[in-house]
């Protein structure tokens, strides 16, 4: 433990993850289901980036913003999952202070990575079906490579202030974390000294990452608007078809996401455990259904992923 100069504890060597509050005596059934949407999560982003690799077709931006996001996927969820898995099958509640606001920044920013390539998708959609005569000459590979860059640098440097929020915390006596992960908000409240910085630059985070779902709303707005006026009836079926399975994944992303922000802040009247439970559906949940989506709604994806079975 390293001590302020007036005694307190500055950082606990260990904290304490329970897991799920109040559901502690099933938590091996309910690993069940986690496991299992985490080998499906690994299964379908690992498939839906070999096959983006290994087919020539499947050059175009949608699908390399498709590879990002089933990268982040991967990512996300193996932060989270073998943690808590952890938890429910072998009781190892405890983590290092370090690890813990490492586990905290990764999910963090990957969250919000999995949010700017949301974005991306969104502008690629715009592009595609708003200017399709300049889709080329707009999303050229440098400009690929500076929303790559864009996508990763972004949520790591509003993310990183985080970290250094934690450190400058004192710690007393409480290292007990009600959660089965490493949180922003679940690490400050442990800390006996003022929490108002924290909880001010989260809500800023927090509205950074709001912000990005208007973008994404007005943008399809116009896409709607165009989509519509098309002439071709075969054409707007098949605009709505690809923006259908941007919009099933913007929903699995969001409506957990804001419905656990909500919650944290205001649903008092909600069991903690329920809480709890859609924090971790939440990172968990995307990254298994986002490749499910695209791998169904996607005609090159589906066709491809079927003709390795057919010939197996």
């Amino acid at each position: 433990m390293i001590y302020h100069n007036n005694g307190s504890i500055f950082h606990p060597a260990t904290f304490f993850l329970v897991g799920i509050p109040g559901l502690e005596d099933v938590h091996v059934w309910i690993s069940l289901p986690f496991c299992s949407i985490y080998l499906v999560a690994l299964l379908g982003n690992t498939t839906i980036l070999l096959v983006i690799q290994t087919e020539p077709s499947l050059r175009e931006p949608m699908f390399y913003f498709l590879a990002i996001l089933s990268s982040v996927d991967l990512a996300l969820s193996t932060t989270s999952v073998p943690r808590m898995l952890d938890i429910f099958w072998f009781d190892a509640h405890e983590i290092n202070f370090g690890a813990c606001v490492a586990q905290m920044f990764l999910i963090h920013a990957f969250t919000g990575m999995e949010a700017e390539v949301l974005l991306a998708m969104a502008f690629d959609r715009y592009v595609a079906i708003c200017a399709p005569l300049h889709y080329t000459t707009i999303l050229t590979s440098r400009v690929l490579m500076g929303i790559s860059v864009c996508i990763v640098i972004r949520p790591a440097m509003f993310i990183l202030p985080l970290v250094f929020l934690i450190y400058r915390l004192p710690f007393c006596q409480a290292h007990i974390i009600a959660h089965s992960y490493c949180e922003h908000m679940g690490i400050a409240k442990l800390s006996c000294g003022s929490i108002h910085i924290n909880t001010i630059y989260g809500l800023f985070v927090v509205t950074l990452f709001l912000l990005n779902l208007v973008l994404i709303g007005i943008s399809y707005v116009y896409i709607l608007q165009a989509v519509f006026h098309l002439p071709s009836k075969d054409a707007r079926v098949k605009a709505l078809s690809t923006c259908g399975s941007h919009m099933a994944v913007l929903c699995v992303f969001y409506i957990p996401s804001i419905f656990s922000f909500l919650t944290h802040r205001f649903g008092h009247n909600i069991p903690h455990y329920l809480h709890i439970l859609i924090a971790n559906l939440y990172l968990v949940l995307p990254p298994s259904l986002n490749p499910i989506i695209y791998g169904v709604r996607t005609k090159q994806i589906r066709e491809r992923v079927l003709s390795v079975f057919t010939k197996n």
